[in-house]
């Protein structure tokens, strides 16, 4: 009986830390961006307000992603430049200029 447990285990150990790896750069919440700039909620407030939010209402959901555009896939593509933040972002405003509710996301994990 326990030897059925001992080879039962490692296997079952096996499968949890692959989903466990295969889930950490996934998006639970919105799309995954490439964005210019990644600012607290203060200080992108007319951007913000053009958004119909508060900057109060922004600042509850995350960081304010400035001039993002979607990754379909991380690692194809060509990804983001050196100087833009890889991010999840909930709400998608103007064609990706204004996005409220990000978190940043390292890719390089």
């Amino acid at each position: 009986m326990f030897s059925r447990i001992f080879v039962a285990l490692p296997l079952a150990l096996l499968v949890a830390a692959n989903a466990h790896l295969e889930g950490r750069d996934q998006c639970n919440t919105g799309a995954i961006q490439c964005c210019q700039s990644l600012q607290q909620a203060d200080q992108s407030a007319s951007l913000v307000q053009k958004c119909g939010l508060t900057v109060a209402e922004a600042a509850a959901q995350g960081l304010v992603g400035v001039n993002c555009s979607p990754i379909t896939v991380v690692g194809t593509g060509s990804g983001c430049q050196a100087s833009a933040q890889t991010a999840c972002c909930k709400n998608v405003y103007f064609n990706g200029e204004v996005n409220i509710g990000c978190s940043v996301i390292n890719v390089n994990a």
